[in-house]
């Protein structure tokens, strides 16, 4: 979302400003045309500590997270920002865009969706049933594959018939997946926002496909882009019939975090060791199911031909062993 701060900024105000980021997330800025390598020690270099204090009215106010950055730079700035597209701002060297991908390093050259199947430990409301991504991902077996990714220090319950690339992609690897993948299916995720950012290719819809598996953690309009299928279950549930709840977990941690005295109040269990939050259990796979269907049936998108199938089902035998190279 910062990217797309920036991005506004220098829209509105051509050659007026000189910016450059502290971030955790460099990697999502690489190519970037709006930095420029400033010094910390320079007395002419202001530091702004970016926030977005709106998000504390999102359950009441028509605005996207989008806007969040936004807003608070023109405070700052006494400056009018308005907001241009409605995504992130990411940006693919010509060199990056010719590279294959890794599942194209396997063997794979087809169509395929990714599929983040867990979540952070420490939100555990955002978790969804792992036996419904697997239905999900049986339902479309023979058609449409799939590809699981997640942070190996995140909860990711390993997926059968799928090439699992769990733990083994950096965050430009990431974004250089995310440029050659068809479609998404996500809970309320860091991907979600990358689905929205990242360009597709040519001769690729406009706008990536993304099945978001979202309940009612967050209010829809602040989450939610205009070309994904966003399954919301805000106003289903008395917890979240006047916007998101937003909580956190289901279970406490013991990290000490104060998200552990504010649980979800309506936790339902799926084995001893697991509980979601209802308004995820809610969702059914039949619901993600049909919200894939529809790219498929309006002609958006395709599935994979009889060679590619196999040569996926291929890599999926093969099990995605050797470690994808490091650009």
């Amino acid at each position: 979302m910062l990217t797309a701060a920036l991005r506004d900024l220098h829209l509105a105000y051509p050659e007026q400003f000189l910016t450059d980021v502290r971030t955790t997330a460099g990697e999502l800025w690489e190519n970037n045309p709006h930095l420029t390598r400033l010094s910390d020690t320079d007395p002419d270099v202001e530091t702004v500590q970016m926030e977005y204090p709106l998000i504390h009215q999102s359950n009441s106010r028509p605005y996207h997270f989008i806007h969040g950055f936004p807003q608070f730079l023109e405070e700052h700035l006494q400056l009018r920002i308005p907001v241009t597209a409605f995504k992130g701002d990411i940006h693919l060297s010509p060199l990056e865009k010719s590279w294959m991908s890794q599942i194209a390093e396997q063997g794979y050259w087809g169509p395929f969706w990714l599929m983040v199947g867990g979540g952070k430990f420490d939100f555990t409301a955002k978790w969804w049933n792992p036996g419904s991504y697997q239905q999900v991902v049986d339902h479309f077996w023979g058609r449409l594959p799939f590809i699981q990714v997640g942070d190996r220090n995140h909860w990711h319950p390993p997926l059968e018939r799928v090439v699992s690339l769990v733990g083994r992609t950096d965050t430009r690897q990431y974004v250089r997946l995310m440029y050659h993948a068809d479609g998404v299916v996500c809970p309320v995720t860091f991907s979600m926002h990358l689905a929205a950012a990242v360009e597709t290719r040519p001769g690729m819809p406009k706008n990536r496909a993304c099945v978001v598996i979202a309940g009612g953690r967050e209010p829809a309009q602040w989450e939610a882009y205009p070309h994904h299928q966003f399954i919301s279950t805000n106003g289903a549930l008395y917890c979240c019939d006047n916007g998101g709840c937003w909580k956190s977990r289901c279970q406490p941690i013991g990290d000490g975090d104060s998200k552990d005295q504010d649980l979800c109040t309506l936790p339902i269990e799926i084995t001893p060791e697991l509980k979601i939050p209802k308004c995820m259990d809610m969702i059914q796979p039949e619901d993600v199911i049909r919200r894939i269907e529809l790219y498929i049936e309006g002609g958006a998108l395709r599935c994979a031909t009889a060679q590619e199938w196999r040569d996926f089902e291929a890599a999926v035998k093969a099990g995605a062993n050797q470690a994808p190279v490091l650009r």
